[in-house]
């Protein structure tokens, strides 16, 4: 008969889970205002240029509205980026600062409480209680516990308000001066800043399907699609109005 002998550590702890490095980021703060940003700059600001080229204005107003948009856009962008994000912040901190509470007014209750939430999902009564009262040993990993289970957050991985109103500025204001670059490089016709946007357009669209389940093509199509029905509707919208004005 062979005996096979499990080898433990010396403290008899049970072998450490190495950490699953192959999942992607989807709870940073910083990849949707980055992606919107980029986007909304690239959409907005081409579909502005083509509505002043569609009535007929001359190449500096051109260029002044595409810097003013690009300054606009980007700063409104980083505004309320990062006002919707603090706020949310902020609501989220004030849900974890309650809960912190009661689990200090009743502790009891809320370890009754958790091991409740563990009998839901299937765990045995006296297992779930026990594994509630193990993670409620220290107060912090307590609240993180009660803050992931009952909140569905986690105390430590809150998106940061700055981190998105600079990814969402930088990017718009890329996005932004992809249409305006070949005016600031001395053209005088729309159709360069009309093949810049849309390769940005479908880079950008590409770019977006590497963190989704969309293929590169579908996702960069799709983008291209949008973008340039804005830009057409712009165009035209300026050939009609500015053959009226002045």
């Amino acid at each position: 008969m062979t005996v096979t002998i499990t080898e433990q550590t010396a403290d008899h702890q049970p072998p450490r889970i190495p950490h699953e490095g192959h999942h992607r980021d989807v709870n940073g703060g910083w990849l949707r205002p980055a992606v919107f940003g980029a986007m909304d700059g690239l959409v907005s600001n081409l579909a502005l240029m083509t509505g002043v080229v569609g009535g007929d204005i001359g190449r500096t107003a051109v260029i002044i509205t595409g810097l003013a948009g690009l300054a606009a856009g980007a700063c409104s962008m980083a505004a309320g980026e990062y006002t919707s994000v603090a706020s949310q912040r902020e609501l989220v901190e004030a849900e974890i600062e309650a809960e912190r509470l009661e689990l200090h007014r009743n502790p009891q209750g809320e370890l009754a409480e958790l091991a409740q939430l563990y009998v839901a999902k299937g765990v045995e009564p006296a297992l779930a209680h026990e594994v509630a009262r193990q993670l409620s040993v220290d107060p912090e990993r307590t609240l993180a516990v009660h803050a992931r289970e009952e909140l569905g957050i986690d105390p430590a991985d809150l998106p940061s308000p700055l981190v998105a109103a600079a990814s969402s500025f930088g990017c718009f204001a890329v996005g932004a001066l992809l249409p305006l670059l070949p005016y600031l490089l001395g053209a005088t016709a729309l159709w360069p800043a009309l093949i810049v946007a849309s390769v940005g357009l479908f880079l950008c669209g590409a770019v977006v399907a590497r963190v989704t389940a969309r293929s590169w093509w579908f996702s960069g199509l799709r983008q291209l699609v949008l973008g340039g029905a804005a830009a057409g509707v712009t165009f035209l919208l300026g050939h009609l109005i500015g053959g009226h004005v002045g």
